[in-house]
């Protein structure tokens, strides 16, 4: 049986965005008749939609959909969070991984959902510090904890394919809320995230 991925998308926004990729192939001296190109437009609508999911998504519903009661108030941490986004200086690729604590106040949350709403915020056109920021605030804000911390490194492909075009070059944003502001908590949660602990 061959390989198929089943994707629902917008019929009338998919074949608005395909005219437009159209214009674009043409535009740069393409031919969009070539066997390779015929369904390049369509795909490429397609990808978009995909690659600009989180618009649809709620962060806080999904928090919140998974919040239970547990005295349990030391650090948790979900480290090596992948991560793909669109910079929305070019719309082309960055991608990571995000490293994320909090310290529980009488709730923590289901641990699938951590790298659920990274992906939520992730799959809009963003920039790294944006990116950080509204993961940090949106964990803060719903689970009101202790503490939260959020770290992410990233490799953006606008200052790998053009620009400078330093391929190795790898961009670190972090934030911090309530307890992982005092320097020894940072630094715990520093070392653990760096640590070979597997």
């Amino acid at each position: 049986m061959p390989y198929r991925v089943f994707e629902e998308y917008d019929i009338e926004v998919t074949e608005d965005i395909k005219n437009q990729y159209q214009g674009v192939i043409k535009n740069i001296g393409e031919d969009v008749t070539r066997e390779g190109l015929i369904k390049t437009p369509e795909r490429a609508a397609k990808a978009m939609q995909f690659l600009t999911s989180g618009y649809d998504k709620d962060p806080v519903e999904i928090l919140k959909g998974a919040m239970f009661a547990e005295d349990y108030n030391d650090m948790v941490i979900i480290k090596d969070i992948e991560l793909y986004s669109l910079c929305e200086h070019h719309m082309l690729p960055f991608f990571g991984k995000a490293h994320i604590a909090y310290i529980p106040n009488g709730h923590i949350v289901g641990l699938s959902k951590i790298p659920r709403i990274v992906d939520v915020f992730a799959r809009r056109l963003q920039v790294q510090e944006r990116l950080t920021h509204d993961i940090l605030e949106c964990l803060h804000n719903t689970l009101k904890p202790l503490g939260v911390a959020v770290v992410i490194e990233a490799s953006h492909m606008c200052m790998m394919m053009r620009g400078v075009q330093k391929q190795n070059s790898v961009t670190t944003t972090s934030g911090f809320r309530g307890q992982f502001e005092k320097v020894e908590t940072r630094n715990e949660f520093l070392k653990l995230i760096t640590a070979k602990l597997h």
